[in-house]
């Protein structure tokens, strides 16, 4: 397949219509094929990336339908644009339902109105193409077993898993809440030599302190009140596997020295019970806590700790890799258009830039959430900025004095200070511009600034300018 997009195809016969066209893409400088009847069409289509489609209903060979639906079984970037008469017109409206973008009425009475569709067709198929592009980088040096992003901070976490993984050494994978520290760890267990035995998930965090003992290492009958039969341990169960115990920060002192013994003698000996088993297992622990102070304050043990901390993977927060959130965002958008059927292919570019701005406490899970949040509420085909909670963009006011909402404690001194201030400019703007009912000049003049200037800020705040003009008169 020739690899140069094509701005237009034209399915049609009628050389005077053909004409028209050749007219129009000489006039606007448009790449065009002519194909007279559908089967030309297919061919085409089949030897080059065409942009928009421009389908005659009633071509010959094969019907515009038939070519929409060629178009769409093999999920080809070109939008498609049905010409019809009056007569067929019911089933011009059918294509719609079938994925056409648009159809013209013959005869054309207006040529600017048929070029402005073509135009938005086919901003329409390069933004599909740039999402499928963006699709494969995610398989590719932008992506691992589940991991996304393609900055410098991630691409250093790819590397040290490749290298990590064929190795049989513990692994401490750090960082905070949502940053995906169990993708790591299924990712290191994926490419090891274990890969085809059990990958066991412990949530450290969830298990009472008087059962963990018998989760992870079992029980035998009689051990305890309710233990009416022996019970294997999660460590039996994950044998000649990998075992990730996450929040491993949260294990009591009492079952720390028993997952010492596993990993000095590989022996786990069940509640209750006078003898013990080998088990043959790779732990990956993982925490959101700092395990150095907890060894200093006596809650954690010191050797437990240089034995599960071989190797460390720190995953960097969201807020120290903010380039791979517009990556992540077309990302989950992606998943979960396929996941609902709803018709989104776009995020704008003021949303995208409210998203970069935000501190992101809560980290990927956090975004994984807001766009899934986003594209419930839209109702256009793309995510807009008011599709987004009041809390990325800033709209809570605060008086001075008072704290933003999330946690600052939590951020660097610098990220604080650019959170606080992008609120800030959101709320100061948003109020002189209510009591200014949008007039920009008006406002500016107000904040004693210049209208350009003024304008800069409005425009990275990502306000809409048009819903304070709306309350006038209320």
């Amino acid at each position: 397949m020739n690899n140069k997009a094509v701005d237009l195809l034209l399915v049609d016969d009628e050389e005077i219509l053909i004409k028209a066209f050749e007219k129009i893409a000489r006039r606007y400088q448009m790449g065009m094929e002519v194909a007279r009847d559908g089967l030309e069409a297919l061919r085409i289509l089949g030897d080059r990336k065409i942009d928009v489609a421009v389908l005659d209903l009633n071509s010959p060979g094969l019907t515009g339908l038939q070519v929409l639906e060629y178009i769409k079984k093999n999920q080809l970037d070109t939008e498609a644009i049905l010409i019809t008469g009056r007569a067929t017109i019911e089933t011009a409206i059918a294509s719609l339902k079938m994925g056409a973008y648009d159809y013209l009425m013959k005869p054309f009475e207006d040529i600017e109105v048929v070029v402005s569709l073509i135009k938005k067709a086919q901003e329409k198929a390069q933004l599909v193409r740039r999402i499928r592009e963006l699709e494969e980088k995610h398989t590719s040096e932008a992506s691992l077993d589940g991991l996304i992003g393609r900055s410098s901070k991630m691409r250093e976490v790819y590397s040290l898993i490749e290298n990590v993984a064929p190795s049989e050494s513990s692994v401490l994978v750090v960082g905070e809440s949502g940053t995906g520290k169990e993708l790591v760890a299924h990712a290191i267990h994926k490419k090891s030599f274990r890969s085809q035995k059990h990958f066991v998930v412990v949530n450290c965090a969830a298990l009472p302190e008087t059962l963990m003992e018998s989760e992870l290492f079992g029980h035998v009958r009689g051990s305890f009140t309710g233990a009416i039969g022996d019970k294997k341990g999660l460590f039996a169960e994950a044998h000649e596997g990998t075992i990730f115990l996450d929040e491993i920060g949260e294990i009591p002192l009492s079952v720390q020295v028993k997952l010492l013994r596993i990993l000095q003698d590989g022996e786990i000996r069940p509640v209750g019970s006078s003898e013990a088993s080998h088990v043959d297992v790779r732990i990956i622990s993982a925490t959101n806590r700092d395990l150095y102070d907890m060894v200093r304050k006596g809650t954690f043990r010191e050797d437990l700790f240089y034995r599960l901390n071989v190797i460390t993977v720190r995953l960097p927060s969201l807020r120290e890799r903010k380039e791979d959130i517009p990556l992540l965002s077309y990302y989950f958008m992606n998943r979960f258009t396929l996941k609902t059927g709803k018709k989104i292919n776009e995020i704008s570019l003021d949303t995208l830039q409210s998203l970069q701005e935000y501190a992101w406490p809560g980290n990927v899970r956090e975004l994984e959430n807001v766009i899934e949040r986003a594209l419930v509420l839209s109702q256009a085909d793309r995510i807009t900025a008011r599709d987004l909670p009041p809390k990325i963009l800033g709209e809570v006011f605060y008086r001075p004095g008072e704290v933003p909402e999330g946690d600052l404690t939590r951020l660097t001194y610098q990220d604080a200070k650019d959170r606080t201030l992008q609120l800030f400019n959101r709320s100061y703007v948003s109020h002189l511009l209510q009591v200014a009912e949008g007039n920009v000049s008006v406002a500016s003049t107000k904040a004693g600034m210049d209208r350009s200037n003024f304008k800069k800020i409005i425009k990275r705040c990502s306000i809409n300018v048009k819903e304070f003009k709306k309350r006038k008169g209320r």
